[in-house]
């Protein structure tokens, strides 16, 4: 059986302005492979309800998951809950479970749980809230999107949380084969081995080291032997 797939949608003008390096994507890859989940596309929209919406929907019809990141704070810009609500077309509203959390963290901490800080317990209707362990404010997840922060802490937390609760498949290996030629000469072979091995993922990234041309030979799957096997037959077909 194949694997669960799954998308990403950053949210964020600064993201996109170059202001902030997002570093969720490549933690969330990694985390998925590990959990045999296949992360099949990445999308980075601005702070923009239409835009948030069309992405959401259209991701979410497409595939087993969509991670989001980003908009779900106190301030005005932080849109992605009113968004993912509207898109779902389900009513937003302070939830009372939500506002225990964040009532009971604010005392403890002598502040005051005002209406900027209120806005974070705001949940669409239906949805399952995402533990927070880091500052408390949950996410939540709503049909098969899992609505996270940007904050990287914070994410890598609301993404343990809802892997805990997620079936995945086979973890995904690789296996790198480091190759002293150019990819003029390596293409025929590689070709012909992802021909043989259609179970397997097989990328070619070429370098250039003190004048040396090369490339990394990636090879990808499920099955640990087929990933041995194939980059054994192209050592001995590369001579290498």
């Amino acid at each position: 059986m194949a694997n669960p797939t799954a998308s990403m949608l950053v949210i964020g003008d600064e993201i996109l302005s170059g202001r902030t390096r997002d570093a969720n994507m490549h933690y969330l890859a990694g985390e998925l492979t590990n959990h045999g989940i296949d992360l099949h596309e990445v999308r980075i929209v601005s702070d923009d309800a239409e835009a948030i919406k069309s992405a959401v929907l259209a991701l979410s019809s497409a595939y087993d998951h969509v991670f989001t990141s980003g908009g779900i704070g106190p301030t005005h810009d932080d849109i992605t809950a009113d968004c993912i609500a509207s898109a779902f077309e389900v009513h937003l509203d302070v939830r009372a479970d939500a506002r225990a959390l964040l009532a009971e963290h604010y005392e403890r901490s002598g502040k005051e749980l005002n209406a900027a800080r209120l806005r974070m317990a705001r949940i669409p209707d239906g949805a399952v809230l995402i533990d927070n362990p880091v500052s408390i404010a949950p996410g939540f997840t709503l049909k098969n999107v899992h609505v996270m922060a940007g904050v990287p802490s914070v994410f890598q937390a609301m993404v343990a949380s809802v892997l805990a609760g997620l079936t995945g498949g086979d973890p995904l290996l690789s296996q790198t084969l480091r190759v002293l030629k150019g990819e003029g000469d390596i293409a025929a072979p590689l070709s012909a081995l992802a021909e043989k091995y259609k179970d397997l993922s097989i990328g070619c990234y070429p370098f250039q080291d003190n004048g040396v041309y090369g490339a990394n030979v990636v090879v990808r799957g499920t099955n640990g032997s087929h990933i041995e096997q194939a980059l054994t037959e192209l050592a001995v077909e590369l001579q290498i």
